[in-house]
Formats: C-alpha cells, structure tokens, sequence
C-alpha cells in the first residue's frame, strides 16, 4: 500500500513538472482559467448588481465608482454582465463537452471492438459530419432548439462528437488485438466489460487533452451562435450576445462589446495551451525525459 502510495506521488510530481515545465505561458493560461472558473462560481458575491437590473438614467456611461467598467446602452453594468456571462459560456462549454465525451467515446469504442458493418456506418456518418463546417452545422441544428442554455449545449456537443468518435476507434483499433483483450475474449467475458475496463482506461489520457481542447471551441462556438442571434437569447448576459448588442455603440461605449470579446479570446487560447500541456504531461515518453 505504501509502495503504491509513493508510486502514486512519485507520478503525480512528475506529472506536474512536465505540465509546467512549457514555461510561463502555460502558468499564465492555467492561472487565466481559474480566474474565470472563480468569476463564474461567485458572480453573485462579486457585483452587487444583477444582470438584467437596468438604470435608464446611467445608460452607455463609462467606467466610475459606482460602474467600474461602464454600462450598456440599458443602463445595465458591464462588470456584472461580464461575470455572469464567464457562467453562462464556461456551463454552455462544459455541457457540451461532457454529453459529446459520453456519446462520442461510446460510439467510438462500440465501432472500434466490433468493425464491421456497425464500424461502416458509425465512422461514414462521422465523416459525413465532419465535412460539415461545425459553424453552418451548429446553426442549422440550433434553429431547431428554442435558444436554452440546455438545447444549445446539446447542439455544440453534437457537432464536436465526431473528434471523439474518431479518435477513440484508432485506439480502439490498435488496441484489440493486444494478448489481455484476447485472454478476455477467451475466458468468456463479456464484451461491455471488455470495452469499458480493458479498452476504455488505454484512453483515458488522450480524452482528457481532447476534452480540455473542446472546452476551448465549445466556448468560441457558443459565442458564435450568440453573436449571430441563434444561440442564448438575449437579454441572458452571455459574451456572444454582449458583443452582438455592443458593437452598433463601439464610438459611444466601446467597452460594451470590446470586454467580452477579450474574454472569449483569452479563454479560447488558455484552454488550448493547457490542453496541448496536458498531452505533454500525460505522454509517459516525455514524462520520462524529464
């Protein structure tokens, strides 16, 4: 117990020296990501605003005491809009992620272990998906839904499925053939259990880099959408929608639209450069030379 104790400690540093070993950046992107996670978890301590609260006498104000980064053309603060839209994008990419990580690394396992025709037809639809430029797919399946944090989240989840289809199956392709997956086979287990604790473990380390990726393009496609009037709907204070609304004032009250523009740009590169330090730190032949 003790031995696996030390083991376990012993992989972790090693795990952490490699995450961190790609210099400040990745410091910096880390650290960016969990301001933003702390804005969104405690929006309601930090304003003492509510975001649809408006003061039609303060409307496009700039920063002052009492709106520390200025007010839209409604009157309502920006800081507090701000905030609570680091919530809506940071639920509306985490959902999507999750539900495309559930049905895609499933899809993917059951067309990777049997081949086939079920294989055929899986990996045909997903190239079929994947040909579609996930912006057009994503609006044409957001007309559908009514706009709901919920129903968007499923949208985006599908159009980043096929990553996680596709990715899955190659390992699981590689994967099967190995002489534990056939001594399962052969001792008669059943093949869920095979897939879901032989298989599945083996991929788990690149699903985490490709989950903490699509973070990054979950939160970009949602803003999109917003932007473009298919996504959240206004006046639900999401950074797509503050930008939409903003921009026709950007001489008056730059900020409005400037602000939550940086935040979806500074959120979409730190979830990637610390994804791409995932994939270093969880590569055993990096972590080895390190």
């Amino acid at each position: 117990m003790a031995k696996t104790q030390s083991k376990f400690k012993k992989d972790l540093r090693q795990f952490f020296r490699v995450f961190f070993s790609r210099g400040w950046v990745t410091k910096l992107c880390f650290g960016l990501i969990i301001v933003f996670v702390f804005c969104a978890l405690f929006a309601p301590v930090l304003t003492q605003y509510t975001p649809y609260e408006q003061d039609l006498l303060s409307m496009l104000q700039g920063p002052s005491a009492k709106h520390l980064l200025g007010t839209d053309m409604l009157g309502r603060d920006t800081l507090t809009r701000l905030l609570y839209g680091a919530r809506v994008s940071l639920i509306t990419g985490l959902l999507s992620s999750i539900w495309a990580a559930l049905v895609g690394t499933t899809l993917g396992l059951i067309s990777g272990y049997f081949g086939g025709w079920i294989d055929t037809i899986i990996m045909r639809l997903t190239d079929a998906m994947i040909a579609i430029p996930p912006l057009i797919f994503t609006m044409v399946l957001s007309s559908i839904v009514s706009g709901n944090l919920l129903g968007i989240s499923v949208v985006i989840g599908v159009s980043i499925m096929p990553s996680y289809i596709r990715m899955v199956n190659g390992l699981v392709v590689s994967l099967r053939e190995n002489d534990y997956v056939v001594a399962a086979n052969l001792i008669g287990q059943k093949q869920s259990i095979i897939m879901f604790k032989h298989l599945l473990p083996n991929c788990f380390a690149s699903l985490i880099v490709i989950f903490t990726m699509n973070l990054g393009t979950a939160v970009m496609l949602e803003a999109t959408l917003s932007y473009l009037g298919v996504g959240i709907v206004p006046p639900t204070p999401a950074w797509g929608v503050m930008v939409s609304e903003g921009y026709k004032y950007l001489f008056n009250q730059p900020l409005i639209a400037i602000l939550p523009g940086i935040c979806i740009m500074l959120v979409v590169i730190a979830f990637n450069i610390v994804g791409d330090a995932l994939r270093d730190a969880l590569d055993p032949r990096l972590r080895g030379k390190l």
